[in-house]
């Protein structure tokens, strides 16, 4: 079941993208901590040295984006991106810190622009404890490497919701104009599910309406050779994916979309820092078939943290139900949306 019509990847996922990698760290601790932090590292090398250009768009900017600002201002990332739960912002940025001044090469490193996203996750898990520690989520960044990604409820989403139903962390990648573009979500937000275009909640009798508030984090990776400007046009699309899903940026719900480049030659090294050294960008002509894939990758990557997510009771005893599959392909195959292997 993939919308759209460019191919994914290899692994249908943000870690298609040559040089990407993902970690989880998730805590489940008693009858009330659902929680974690998912950490993305841009490539292998040292981030900090050779930071690579980055746009942000905000949809709907009820969140703490921790290091957007300089993102916004310079178009770079010099860390990993980590994805967290609200009140454990200043945790993250402090396991950040610690492993990019760790680094070799960093020695005299006095400043540091750590970028972290959050969605509250406060419904299954108990947020005023604070559960997560530094030293907790400096694991997801130590854990982080390339090949498949875990999806559903792991990391940064062990206790969110969306849409009426256990949300998670998501991805999925699409092929387009030679290069690869892949996505990671942390979905936490609210709206009525929609599934390839079929309102799937009426037949669930599932309207999240009345509970439209949260969130998503959107991660955007690709080895096209963007300007940060035209990361920032990427980012912007994926937004659009919201709507394809049901959801429509309530007014309590933050929105945010991050997109890279991992491509050497636009990548801010020491030498092109200090303008010796010329960058090469994929022109603005070229940009419309990635442009596509965010929004489907963006898509696909919102249904998989949903379909990979388990049912969880948490804080409370609330309960987020694991959406049901069975039924959902049964009314997509009724709509003709995929096809129905049980025909002749």
């Amino acid at each position: 079941m993939a919308p759209g019509v460019l191919p994914p990847g290899p692994l249908n996922a943000i870690t298609d993208v040559p040089g990407v990698r993902v970690g989880h760290f998730t805590l489940i601790e008693g009858e009330d901590v659902r929680t974690g932090a998912t950490a993305i590292v841009p490539h292998a090398g040292n981030i900090f040295q050779e930071k690579v250009p980055a746009g942000i768009e905000v949809g709907n900017g009820f969140g703490k984006l921790m290091g957007s600002t300089q993102v916004q201002e310079l178009g770079e990332i010099e860390t990993p991106i980590v994805l967290t739960n609200t009140l454990c912002v200043p945790r993250a940025a402090d396991a950040i810190l610690d492993w990019t001044l760790s680094r070799p090469g960093n020695e005299a490193v006095r400043s540091v622009n750590a970028l972290v996203g959050e969605t509250n996750d406060g419904g299954l898990n108990d947020i005023r404890k604070r559960a997560l520690t530094a030293e907790m989520i400096r694991r997801a960044i130590e854990a982080a490497k390339d090949g498949a990604v875990e999806e559903g409820a792991v990391g940064a989403g062990a206790g969110t919701q969306c849409l009426g139903w256990k949300g998670g962390i998501g991805t999925s990648s699409r092929l387009a104009g030679g290069f690869t573009v892949g996505v990671l979500v942390q979905s936490n937000f609210g709206g009525n599910l929609e599934v390839l275009g079929v309102p799937v909640w009426k037949e669930l009798q599932r309207a999240s309406a009345a509970q439209s508030e949260g969130s998503i984090m959107i991660v955007i990776a690709t080895d096209a050779p963007l300007s940060d400007r035209n990361l920032r046009r990427l980012a912007r699309r994926a937004l659009l994916a919201i709507a394809r899903v049901g959801g429509w940026m309530a007014n309590g719900s933050g929105d945010y979309a991050i997109a890279f480049s991992t491509a050497d030659h636009v990548r801010r090294t020491p030498d092109r820092r200090s303008g010796l050294s010329p960058t090469t960008e994929l022109p603005n002509d070229r940009t419309s078939p990635l442009f596509q894939a965010a929004v489907e990758a963006t898509e696909e990557a919102i249904y998989n943290s949903l379909f990979m997510a388990t049912a969880v009771t948490g804080f409370q005893g609330r309960r987020a139900d694991a959406l049901p599959i069975e039924r959902v392909l049964a009314i997509l195959k009724r709509h003709g949306r995929i096809p129905d292997t049980d025909r002749p």
